[in-house]
């Protein structure tokens, strides 16, 4: 007699310390501080992508220009961070929105040599890669490498940071092996031309800020030198040794064991704030970006 085939019950979901992918507790993982610590080196990583860099430098969108109102392009980029990761589907619903609209200006003109449009979901996994890469990685420089369970769990979960736009899930690579494969691939293609280095480096030396600020470009420098990846940091043209690698890191870790002590609502500072600020913009209906 043949015995029916036993049916396998369903995986159960991923679980780690921080929840199942669905419900991912991204506050109990994350340190506000890396908005300070990585965020200028990040917007490099981001915009060694030709195209990304080209609709960033020539958009026509000037209220999000960081070069022309850097306090405000700040806070809807860390905003998006926050939503992207911390908000809910409705708060991701309603930045979707309001950044679609802006987006809509940002495209290439007819016979531009670079061509780019802000809707191009390629483009947006490039950058969401990137956002997720430096989340891993200045967590990792101050608290030590994330467990598999976690990291794994986590790195699902950071899909988020382009589906909440046009990226599509399928795009984001199935797993961390994979898109291990994607980053090193993509990477090692990436470029920096002499006109968006001067941007770069602009944005380094917080021209775009009051003069007083300035006192913090040395400090900028170093942390923005230090994160970047070393095939990057030659096509800025930086400078770094061993030495200063090891002090880096060391610094890094000592602000993370600091960090890591402090309350949640310090520790996500400014990330849970910007959160909070988003939603009080639409309860009070004032624009979002």
């Amino acid at each position: 007699m043949t015995l029916p085939l036993r049916e396998e019950p369903p995986e159960p979901p991923a679980t780690c310390r921080y929840g199942t992918v669905d419900e991912f507790a991204m506050d109990e993982l994350w340190s506000g501080v890396a908005a300070f610590l990585g965020g200028t080196a990040n917007v490099i990583l981001q915009l060694s992508l030709k195209p990304v860099a080209y609709g960033v430098m020539e958009s026509t969108v000037e209220s999000g220009r960081i070069d022309v109102h850097p306090w405000k392009r700040t806070r809807t980029t860390l905003t998006y961070l926050a939503v992207a990761l911390m908000g809910t589907e409705e708060d991701r619903a309603l930045y979707r929105a309001a950044v679609n609209g802006s987006h809509r200006a940002v495209h290439s003109e007819p016979g531009a040599p670079v061509k780019y449009n802000a809707f191009d979901p390629k483009l947006q996994l490039w950058v969401a890669a990137c956002l997720y890469w430096g989340v891993v990685d200045l967590e990792e420089r101050l608290h030590g490498p994330m467990d598999e369970d976690a990291a794994e769990v986590f790195y699902q979960y950071a899909a988020r940071l382009g589906t909440t736009l046009q990226m599509r899930p399928q795009m984001w690579p199935a797993d961390r092996k994979a898109f291990q494969e994607y980053w090193n691939t993509n990477l090692a293609t990436r470029t920096v031309d002499a006109r968006t280095r001067a941007y770069f480096n602009d944005l380094i030396d917080l021209k775009m800020v009051a003069w007083p600020l300035r006192v913090f470009v040395p400090l900028q420098r170093f942390f923005v030198t230090s994160l970047l990846p070393p095939h990057l940091r030659s096509e800025m043209r930086m400078n770094w040794t061993v030495r200063q690698d090891r002090f880096a890191n060391r610094v890094l870790r000592v602000i993370g064991a600091v960090h890591r002590r402090l309350p949640k609502l310090i520790r996500l500072f400014p990330m849970n704030f910007y959160l909070y600020d988003m939603r009080r913009r639409h309860r009070l209906g004032k624009p979002l970006v």
